[in-house]
């Protein structure tokens, strides 16, 4: 630093890369982690490098939280290394120009619209595999492969699988003359150990306690799925198969107030290891409004109250199924965090509903 004559200050602007990045590789929001993302995040709203304005005016939006790094600004940055070159990013993130950034980001919101087409297909074809495979529904891992899926994408469609079979989870492609998979875990079990005693059918792996990527040759793939089914069946606890959702405060719908949000949001910039929080309501009644939104009418959107209680709205992202549940004459219970919706220029509170069980 001093060698080049520069301070401290002259390190802030690229705080804005920090905080990206930080969001973008999920790490732990703690720390000096923490106040990297909280300044990083003040450098994006207040001073925009002109590629983070090119993406925002794409995506109409205006001011950013960390939640939004991780999924407006990561993904589509991602999208350029995954559906064509990381070139493309760093060419969007160092722009001077407006014009040319423009010119960037619209090429990179097309590499995004392709990363999520084949993102989609890939998965729809992976939960396909799943079914047909029926000696294998109650195993404790999913292992699928097909030779032309997008190595751009595995990893997404590794976690989205997840989200129906709660194990952990392979899913390859053909890479050259080889077979090349990302690895996905459920919360408490190391798939990078599990890998270790599979070494025999692997030729390169890497990665840590939750993701991981590897390599084999094809004619050790079958040798492969076996074994990896036998090492996590032989050293999971089957408890961690049931996924959890951890609830900091049971909460009444009353006390949701924007003073009790304002207070909330002091402890943001929220990630790993420091999590929004999560409440649970009770008794909670729908008002008639709730309905299945979305393309393919997967998500749910409530308006509830309680006796004695203003209404607010409420989005369940992927619970569509749960609308006999919320939309009966049954009280029924919620787990949610709270967010601030922004609709024709005016805030308010919903909560971002992540369950719904009968009370």
């Amino acid at each position: 630093m001093s060698e080049r004559g520069q301070t401290i200050e002259d390190l802030l602007l690229y705080l804005d890369l920090v905080a990206t990045a930080i969001g973008a590789d999920i790490v732990p929001v703690t720390g000096e982690n923490r106040v990297l993302a909280y300044y990083g995040l003040q450098v994006i709203n207040s001073n925009p490098r002109v590629g983070y304005q090119a993406i925002l005016k794409q995506v109409n939006k205006s001011t950013l939280t960390i939640t939004d790094v991780v999924f407006i600004i990561a993904p589509r940055i991602n999208a350029a290394g995954r559906m064509k070159h990381g070139n493309h990013a760093v060419r969007l993130l160092v722009e001077t120009d407006p014009k040319n950034a423009a010119q960037w980001a619209s090429e990179i919101e097309l590499f995004n619209a392709d990363r999520k087409d084949a993102d989609k297909q890939i998965t729809k074809e992976a939960l396909a595999q799943i079914i047909t495979q029926a000696s294998e529904q109650e195993n404790n891992t999913t292992v699928v492969y097909k030779e032309h899926w997008h190595k751009g994408v595995i990893g997404i469609v590794a976690s989205r699988l997840i989200e129906t079979y709660y194990r952990p989870t392979l899913v390859f492609t053909k890479s050259g003359d080889k077979l090349a998979a990302s690895a996905r875990s459920v919360k408490g079990f190391d798939v990078y150990n599990a890998l270790e005693g599979c070494a025999q059918y692997i030729e390169q792996f890497g990665g840590h306690k939750y993701a991981a990527g590897l390599t084999l040759q094809e004619k050790d793939y079958p040798g492969f799925k076996a074994q990896f089914e036998k090492v996590v069946s032989q050293t999971i606890d089957p408890k961690l198969l049931n996924p959890e959702i951890n609830i900091d405060a049971q909460l009444d719908l009353a006390a949701i107030t924007p003073k009790f949000h304002r207070i909330l949001k002091q402890f943001a910039p929220f990630g790993p290891g420091n999590r929004q929080p999560v409440f649970m309501t009770q008794n909670l009644k729908d008002t008639g409004y709730g309905k299945c939104v979305g393309a393919d009418k997967t998500h749910l959107r409530l308006t509830v109250k309680q006796v004695n209680s203003e209404a607010i709205v409420g989005i369940g992202f992927g619970l569509g199924d749960k609308k006999d549940t919320a939309c009966s004459d049954t009280p029924f219970k919620a787990v949610y965090c709270i967010d601030e919706n922004l609709w024709q220029g005016k805030v308010s509170l919903q909560l971002r509903i992540k369950d719904i069980q009968p009370s």
